[in-house]
């Protein structure tokens, strides 16, 4: 696919239906309301992760800007592709739930009339972690809208959604782009290596973004490789606890060099507008607001922290994924390519029924990260099981 659909990675079906709402669009704009049905108002867009959700409603709004309706990329594509098109409002949270206050922000935004675009496009990227109560705010947005502006919703899938939202919204569903299909984006887009990109898209478990991490950046490969050492470091108890803290300890540090840019931008952009010169103490009037910031900064780097603590579960799983392939006599379709002589010392002396086990223990540790347990007990329990995956039974 050529314009602004490049990047949406086998995504076909997906693309064509997103292109023709766009043509309809464009007819609608130019005051031709004939053969327009594939048009609306309300867009779900829905897919497992690293399928491009944020990408295809992105997308989507630039082919509605655009005078060739996304064929071509031109100035007003390539701002909506970067998010800064004046016509363009996209929500992207880190927090777990987006407030009622944020809602209703947005939504006194989608009635101001386009500047530059026949359109007003409002996206919110995790639809998904909305409560009821506010996505009840959106629904009346939703339902009356004003004539020229389209709202775009993203969810991993339409259940998470209230089910008012989402029988107001035309679905379109993204699957999961082959692992072929990523490494020849990162060759073609990227410039990598075709043999690194094939190892990247097969190490990412077919995410994009991840995909592209791994293959342009050393330092991320490196803590992969960190990451699928720990099986074979967790020799005794106390270095099995040990290495939890660590693990913890790390996953937090790199969470903070992530987002530490992103919070000192949020908060000299709040200073800014409270009209707190820089470099001078906000004054008491202002002080309520300033740590209004930082308690919502804290709640998105405990976030980041726990997703970071999340990847490194789901690499082990995808270890002991293709541990349990090598015990089942497969030597073929492994994620971790390359990593041969580990799955099999892993897979010796040990059973699939044990594996299994082990890959339970993954993924009820990665369940208890979306609890208020503490990330370090949920780690220790999560190697303690390695270790002796049937430790509760005894």
């Amino acid at each position: 696919m050529t314009g602004v659909w490049s990047e949406l990675v086998g995504q076909d079906a997906a693309i064509e239906q997103l292109r023709r709402a766009a043509h309809a669009a464009g007819r609608i704009a130019a005051g031709d309301t004939s053969g327009t049905a594939s048009m609306t108002h309300a867009w779900l867009i829905t897919g497992p992760p690293g399928s491009g959700r944020s990408n295809a409603a992105r997308a989507f709004a630039a082919a509605l800007f655009s005078p060739s309706h996304g064929d071509e990329l031109d100035a007003e594509s390539h701002r909506a592709l970067a998010g800064t098109h004046e016509s363009m409002t996209v929500m992207s949270t880190q927090k777990s739930l987006i407030s009622i206050d944020e809602v209703r922000d947005l939504v006194s935004q989608a009635h101001s009339a386009p500047v530059n675009a026949p359109w007003r496009v409002m996206i919110i990227e995790d639809a998904d972690r909305m409560a009821e109560r506010t996505s009840n705010v959106l629904l009346k947005a939703i339902e009356e809208p004003p004539p020229a502006t389209v709202w775009i919703l993203c969810a991993p899938s339409t259940q998470d959604v209230l089910t008012t939202i989402r029988s107001r919204c035309r679905n379109v569903n993204l699957r999961i782009p082959p692992t072929e299909a990523i490494a020849e984006l990162l060759i073609t887009r990227d410039g990598v290596d075709p043999d690194k990109a094939a190892w990247a898209a097969a190490a990412a478990q077919n995410h994009i973004g991840r995909a592209k991490r791994f293959a342009l950046n050393e330092a991320a490969a490196a803590e992969r490789q960190r990451t699928l050492d720990i099986p074979s470091r967790l020799t005794s108890l106390g270095t099995t606890v040990r290495l939890a803290g660590r693990v913890v300890d790390s996953a937090a540090e790199r969470a903070k060099e992530r987002t530490a840019e992103r919070n000192a931008a949020e908060r000299e952009e709040l200073l800014t507008t409270l009209g707190v010169e820089p470099g001078k103490a906000p004054p008491p009037a202002v002080r309520a607001q300033v740590r209004r910031l930082e308690e919502e900064q804290k709640r998105k780097n405990v976030r980041a922290r726990n997703d970071e603590i999340d990847s490194m579960f789901l690499e082990l799983l995808s270890l002991y994924r293709d541990v349990l392939l090598c015990q089942l006599g497969m030597s073929e379709g492994y994620i971790n390519k390359g990593e041969d002589e580990r799955i099999r010392a892993l897979a010796e002396g040990n059973t699939a029924t044990t594996t299994l086990r082990r890959i339970d223990i993954l993924t009820q540790a990665r369940q208890r990260l979306a609890t208020n347990m503490a990330p370090l007990l949920i780690v220790e329990a999560a190697f303690i099981g390695l270790v002796n995956p049937w430790l509760l039974d005894e």
